[in-house]
C-alpha cells in the first residue's frame, strides 16, 4: 500500500466524522423532574415524552392534574391545547405559566412553571399527553402519563449524591476534551508523516527517471 493510499484511508474517517456531526440534529430526552420547590420562589415541573418515530407528523395535548397532600383525589389543574393554554384550578390562577414546546402542535415538552410557590403546592402532580399520530391512511392515539412529587421546602438543600455527579459530569467533560486532544495530535502526526512519505517517494521517482 502506498503511502498516498494510507493518507486517503485516514483522510476517509474524518470526513465522514464531520459529514456526521454537520448532519446532526436534536434530540428529544426525557429528563426527569426536580421534586424539591422551594417556598415564594418559582418551580420548572417538568413533563417530557419523546415521540417514537420522529419521522411521523404527529400533534399532543398536554393535561396536568393535582393531588395536594391531604387530599385523596386528582383535580384537573391545566390544559395546554393547540397553544390554547387554560388554567383550571382557582389555587393556581395567575401562577402558573408554560414552559414547554413552543410554535408547534407536535408537543413533547409539556413542562410548566409555578410562581410564587406555596406550601400547600406540596403534593402530587400527573402529567398526561395525548398524541395522534398522523399516518397517510389513518391515525393512532396514544396516550403517555407522567407522576411527579413536589415537596416545598423553605430552602433548597444539596444532597451527596447530587454533588457527586456534578462533580463526575464535570471530570467526565475534561477527560473528553483531554481524549479528543490527544485523539487530533495522533492524526495529524500520522498525516503528516504519510504525507512527508510521499514527498519522498514522488522526490526518489523523479530522481529515478533522471
Amino acid at each position: 500500500m502506498s503511502a498516498v493510499q494510507e493518507l486517503l484511508l485516514l483522510l476517509v474517517p474524518l470526513a465522514l466524522l464531520v459529514l456526521q456531526a454537520s448532519l446532526c440534529h436534536g434530540a428529544c430526552v426525557e429528563v426527569d423532574s426536580d421534586t424539591e420547590a422551594v417556598a415564594n420562589e418559582g418551580f420548572k415541573l417538568g413533563c417530557i415524552s419523546c415521540k417514537m418515530r420522529g419521522e411521523v407528523p404527529a400533534k399532543a395535548t398536554v393535561d396536568w392534574h393535582f393531588k395536594a397532600s391531604d387530599e385523596t383525589e386528582f383535580t384537573h389543574l391545566y390544559s395546554y391545547e393547540e397553544k390554547k393554554p387554560y388554567i383550571s384550578d382557582s389555587r393556581f390562577y395567575d401562577r402558573l405559566d408554560w414552559n414547554g414546546s413552543k410554535h408547534t402542535d407536535d408537543l413533547q415538552d409539556g413542562s410548566i412553571y409555578i410562581l410564587n410557590v406555596t406550601f400547600n403546592d406540596t403534593g402530587t402532580y400527573q402529567c398526561t399527553f395525548s398524541r395522534t399520530l398522523m399516518y397517510p391512511n389513518y391515525e393512532f392515539q396514544t396516550n403517555a402519563t407522567k407522576i411527579i412529587s413536589v415537596k416545598v421546602v423553605p430552602r433548597l438543600t444539596r444532597g451527596l449524591a447530587s454533588i457527586l455527579s456534578e462533580v463526575m459530569m464535570y471530570v467526565s467533560i475534561i477527560g473528553l476534551q483531554v481524549w479528543l486532544v490527544v485523539e487530533m495530535i495522533y492524526c495529524y502526526r500520522k498525516i503528516a508523516a504519510a504525507g512527508e512519505e510521499a514527498l519522498r517517494e514522488s522526490a526518489s521517482r523523479k530522481s529515478s527517471r533522471l
